[in-house]
């Protein structure tokens, strides 16, 4: 039996569907700047220090973006129940277990900004999409620009993650 592609949604269930994921990029970056200064404190070394910072400074950014998403849409945020990228972030990914070894507590912490980067990621890319398919224009070039710095922030915590390793 040949499979059947999909028919293309209408526009209006594209909008509910680019609404809904950037409900909760927006609330889970939100949560996520809200409580980095516990991550912040968790590096060890000085180049993990710095790159943290610059996640942190990042966060900020695409939230700035998404606030100006939602202007140039006319919508307002609202808090999308069951977000997954609130739940990675309460989680911690058990970062709240000091290591007694700084360099095992410092690699926890890249594996874990990675994972919410590559969550990022994907939602970006989706989003961008759908941006797309609507002629969003403007709302797209915000969005690859929150891509480009996730995708950037992955490279960086790589780079990181081998310097620790190449010892």
């Amino acid at each position: 039996m040949k499979a059947a592609a999909p028919n293309l949604p209408d526009a209006k269930f594209l909008k509910t569907v680019f609404m809904h994921n950037l409900n909760r990029m927006y609330t889970g970056k939100c949560f996520l700047r809200d409580n980095l200064e516990s991550l912040l404190n968790m590096a060890s070394f000085k180049t993990l220090q710095l790159a943290m910072k610059e996640f942190s400074d990042g966060v900020t950014n695409q939230i700035e973006r998404m606030e100006k998403i939602y202007e140039l849409l006319k919508e307002t945020p609202t808090n999308e129940p069951g977000n997954p990228i609130k739940s990675l972030i309460k989680d911690e990914f058990c970062l709240d277990e000091q290591q007694t070894i700084p360099l095992l507590n410092d690699l926890d912490l890249v594996l874990y900004v990675q994972l919410l980067e590559h969550v990022n990621i994907t939602a970006y890319r989706m989003m961008i999409m759908v941006a797309k398919l609507l002629k969003y224009t403007e709302v797209k070039q915000e969005l690859t620009e929150n891509f480009d710095e996730s995708v950037d922030n992955d490279k960086l915590f790589t780079l990181i993650a081998e310097e620790y390793l190449a010892v």
